[in-house]
């Protein structure tokens, strides 16, 4: 009986620890904006130099937070710079359409726009 007690003790202890751990990254993010005409990124939003949204068609949001800065970002728009049909955090770079300034995507993280308080 003291065994039975103390293995389920264990196992409850084991599922809880569990739920309260954050869920592990298992690998790359990685998001297909080249599958026309169903293209899942339906736009993208440069905040500042280093962070860029990216608006998935399903309500979805991305933020890439860039390696390091780009300058020409904010100005003039980018394309991005790879020979596969998805781009993945940490793997890819996006070239600034107007200097040709080439910049390393960091990592996705989910992103939820603030709600605005409209009265």
């Amino acid at each position: 009986m003291k065994v039975f007690v103390v293995a389920a003790f264990l196992a409850a202890l084991a599922a809880t620890s569990a739920q309260a751990q954050p869920m592990e990254k298992s690998g790359p993010v990685c998001l297909r904006p080249f599958d026309s005409p169903d293209d899942p990124v339906d736009h993208t939003h440069v905040v500042n130099p280093q962070t860029v949204l990216f608006y998935m068609r399903d309500g979805k949001v991305w933020k890439n937070t860039l390696k390091s800065p780009c300058p020409g970002l904010m100005l003039h728009g980018f394309t991005f710079v790879t020979h596969q049909d998805e781009i993945c955090d940490n793997a890819q770079a996006i070239k600034v359409i107007e200097s040709g300034e080439v910049c390393e995507l960091g990592s996705f993280t989910p992103y939820a726009p603030a709600k605005s308080m409209e009265p």
